[in-house]
């Protein structure tokens, strides 16, 4: 999708750990938005972190709450997939694109090398640009009708044992079908984005994200029958546990974790009408980086 945007206020917002080329990198990008005129916010938590790295605080540079970022025109994201993937739970329909920049190794979603972002995001502040709309899911945990829980992931749900790895059953439902009962040490449930981090290490297929899917895939099932599942993300899915069954968490996306209470049932589905938009970089694909990343930068067999 090509976009024409006027781009005036921009927020960096960072990877939560320290990183070595914060130093250089976080003056340098200010410095160069201030001199093309553009307004640069940083997060209020960020405040300590941001004076201790400027000698002073420029002109043009203020500090924000959270629940003002979707005011902006532009974010711009230093860290990995883990600090975009972050930002992209709490977008909505109106929420600002997002520049992503990989402070580290290639990532599946952050688009953009440290070492040649500029020329890019030169080219991105001039107001035409091309994203991609990434899906956001939903979860709700209930409990005897109410709802206790919901929130939002991109990449993958996991449900497990919250203090020690250990062999527990629970039941996954499609539209009120019973899809199947499985014992073992959980279920991840995956995007076609969120296909090449745990669920493919638990065996899961690997997805491209034009696809409309969700993946189910079982981790460590105590009977071979069970097997990864993909099934249309226009489906909710619904996961029950037995009443016995204690100590049980759902995480999202690795960042957020939630207990699951005894009784409760856990809903997915995909979110109407609210999505993360990502500034792609048009000289690279899917399929190099799914190579790059599988081989370790290595050159790949045929």
């Amino acid at each position: 999708m090509l976009t024409t945007k006027i781009i005036k206020n921009i927020g960096i917002l960072l990877k939560p750990r320290n990183v070595s080329d914060f130093a250089i990198t976080i003056p340098n990008l200010t410095e160069w938005l201030i001199r093309r005129k553009k307004n640069v916010s940083f997060l209020s938590k960020e405040e300590a972190r941001i004076n201790s790295i400027f000698s002073k605080i420029p002109k043009n540079v203020s500090f924000i709450e959270e629940d003002q970022v979707n005011n902006l025109d532009l974010i711009i994201t230093l860290g990995g997939d883990g600090t975009i993937i972050g930002v992209t739970r709490k977008c909505t329909k109106n929420s600002p694109p997002i520049f992503g920049v990989n402070m580290g190794n290639l990532g599946f979603i952050t688009e953009f090398s440290k070492i040649d972002y500029f020329d890019e995001l030169a080219k991105t502040l001039k107001g035409s640009f091309e994203i991609e709309k990434l899906p956001l899911y939903r979860v709700s945990i209930t409990k005897r009708g109410k709802q206790t829980f919901k929130g939002n992931f991109i990449n993958d749900v996991v449900i497990n044992k919250n203090n020690i790895s250990r062999m527990f059953t629970l039941s996954v439902e499609c539209d009120s079908e019973l899809i199947f009962n499985v014992s073992g040490d959980g279920l991840i449930i995956s995007s076609p984005i969120g296909s090449t981090a745990y669920s493919l290490a638990a065996g899961g297929p690997i997805t491209h994200p034009d696809v409309n899917a969700l993946l189910l895939t079982p981790i460590c099932p105590h009977s071979l029958n069970h097997r990864p599942l993909v099934i249309p993300d226009t489906k909710e899915i619904e996961v029950k546990f037995p009443v016995k069954e204690s100590h049980l968490s759902l995480t999202l996306d690795g960042q957020e974790a939630i207990d699951i209470e005894k009784g409760c049932v856990v809903k997915i589905s995909k979110v109407k009408n609210s999505y993360a938009k990502i500034i792609k970089n048009n000289d690279r694909t899917y399929f190099q980086t799914l190579k790059q990343k599988l081989t370790h930068g290595q050159r790949a067999g045929r």
